[in-house]
């Protein structure tokens, strides 16, 4: 049997950007994506902790170091620049492998950077 766990996920990062008419999507910065191991095209789920919407979606990789979060399409109707969100991964895996999965959390600050470890 297989399940659907979580994987991965950026936490508390801001929306950089809305953008109505794209076609869908979330563009990602491309240094977040490869750390929380998503990959583009990859479905992510979307929680706004701003206004409590929750949408699901597929990556973009946007540029290295750029801070980018940006909502696309028909989803920029359920965040706006600046609201604070939770980008989360799931992977679906055997009950045998479930006792070797690791899940990755990316603290990011105010600038979309990972926080640094102390």
């Amino acid at each position: 049997m297989l399940r659907t766990m979580f994987k991965s996920k950026i936490h508390r990062a801001t929306v950089t950007d809305a953008n109505l008419a794209y076609e869908g999507s979330i563009t990602i910065d491309k240094t977040l994506i490869d750390a929380a191991d998503i990959l583009p095209y990859e479905l992510v789920h979307v929680y706004n902790l701003t206004n409590g919407e929750r949408f699901s979606t597929y990556v973009i990789e946007g540029k290295a170091d750029s801070g980018e979060i940006c909502i696309n399409g028909a989803a920029a109707r359920k965040a706006r620049k600046g609201d604070m969100v939770i980008i989360a991964s799931y992977v679906q895996v055997d009950n045998r492998e479930i006792a070797d999965l690791k899940p990755i959390n990316i603290m990011v600050n105010s600038k979309n950077q990972r926080h640094k470890k102390t």
